[in-house]
């Protein structure tokens, strides 16, 4: 069988990815290598676990803002603390902005009796929340995601946020261990979902079957010098015709060429 580059088995797995944000699926092919080797995803195992999350949070690309439009009675059943009567539900039924607020406000660092719960509603890849949680993730890409938050739906951003967040919930020791209830629980406090995200992790481990994962080296600085080894005894004859082998990272380099000319 043909190997499929993972821009294909992006646009096989999400259809629609860019119904909403258009050209989302060119940011995610492009930003790939380098967000994979940036945070060590590098091997279909660990990619399938990240897919599969941010396919389930996001909705595979057609759900990157959080739906408020709640009815009186949804409410009741997603918040049960919170709205305990039909009544107390009622002035928040389809008005995002104030259940928003009402929900969101005075915890995961937003302020009561602000905009917060609006301004830092679920977005993105990992569907990030709350002003800590825009922060947090501010401090691990770089990006003012705190006076600007729907950069996590920017397409050159995309899959950098997700992948982030993921890593900074604590996921990664689960997904190397193959473990998606103790990864589900890492990303969304609980296990909400765990029967789609079993799905999507079924999914993308049987595409990424055909996938060679690809990450370009890591930008990190370069080791201190070290004092040289002492020199080898001479090679035999025998010994120094054997031709070179191929190192690690040109194999990468060159496998990575190949998958970008095929994307």
């Amino acid at each position: 069988m043909q190997q499929s580059s993972f821009g294909e088995v992006l646009t096989r797995l999400w259809p629609d990815v860019d119904r909403v944000v258009p050209g989302l699926r060119a940011g995610i092919v492009a930003a790939a290598p380098a967000v994979f080797a940036r945070y060590r995803i590098d091997i279909p195992l660990l990619v399938a676990h990240v897919m599969a999350q941010l396919s389930h949070e996001c909705g595979a690309g057609r759900d990157v803002v959080e739906n408020l439009n709640y009815t009186a009675a949804r409410m009741m059943q997603v918040w049960p603390s919170r709205f305990r009567t039909l009544a107390s539900a009622t002035p928040y039924a389809h008005d995002p902005r104030a259940l928003a607020n009402k929900v969101y406000n005075g915890r995961m660092g937003n302020a009561s009796g602000s905009d917060d719960g609006w301004t830092y509603r679920g977005r993105g890849a990992a569907q990030t929340t709350g002003r800590e949680g825009y922060a947090r993730l501010a401090q691990a890409t770089g990006l003012d995601l705190v006076n600007h938050p729907d950069l996590v739906n920017d397409p050159r951003h995309f899959l950098l946020c997700g992948v982030a967040d993921f890593v900074a919930c604590g996921c990664l020791p689960f997904a190397r261990a193959d473990d998606i209830v103790g990864v589900t629980r890492r990303l969304n406090g609980g296990t909400i979902g765990l029967a789609q995200r079993r799905a999507w992790l079924a999914r993308w481990k049987g595409a990424l079957g055909e996938v060679p994962i690809i990450c370009s080296p890591p930008l990190v600085p370069e080791a201190p010098a070290q004092a040289a080894p002492p020199t080898p005894p001479a090679a035999s004859p025998a010994s120094s015709s054997a031709p070179p082998q191929p190192s690690r990272l040109g194999n990468l380099i060159a496998a990575l060429a190949a998958v970008l000319k095929r994307s």
